[in-house]
């Protein structure tokens, strides 16, 4: 599982010119599922990202989690984080899971998340979606 985290000040995702998720404060969240992953690796991400202390506290250090800042999260698959651009221009996703395998890993992962977190918004899997951060920092980081 790879997943790409970005702190922000407000995010969302729009589906055939709707908007289907929108948070505030929080993480915008791309997920990649790949052959190998299994709930166990859900877990392990899911608390490793929901204990990450990149806010600010009042000293300016980044020393608060998500949970310490009522912060959201929007969530959005995105399989071409397994791009494989080895060989030519055009990338290979055979290291992307199948579609069951990933769809039910991800909605595994958004449930994790909605155990511990107020806030959480979505995407639709499989969809073309237009999504929309202002990065906060700007801060990324990538959990494998």
């Amino acid at each position: 599982m790879r997943v790409v985290i970005q702190r922000v000040s407000r995010a969302s995702v729009t589906i055939d010119e709707k908007v289907v998720g929108k948070i505030n404060k929080g993480y915008m969240v791309l997920v990649g599922v790949t052959h190998e992953d299994d709930q166990a690796t859900v877990d392990r991400i899911v608390k490793k990202m929901i204990s990450l202390r990149i806010f600010e506290d009042e000293n300016g250090k980044t020393n608060l989690s998500l949970q310490a800042v009522n912060g959201e999260l929007l969530i959005v698959s995105q399989f071409t984080l397994y791009a494989d651009t080895s060989h030519g221009n055009r990338p290979g996703f055979t290291n992307a899971a199948k579609p069951d395998h990933a769809n039910a890993l991800y909605e595994y992962f958004v449930e994790k998340c909605k155990e511990q977190v107020e806030v959480v918004q979505t995407g639709q899997f499989g969809a073309d979606m237009a999504v929309e951060l202002v990065n906060d920092g700007p801060f990324t980081i990538i959990l494998e």
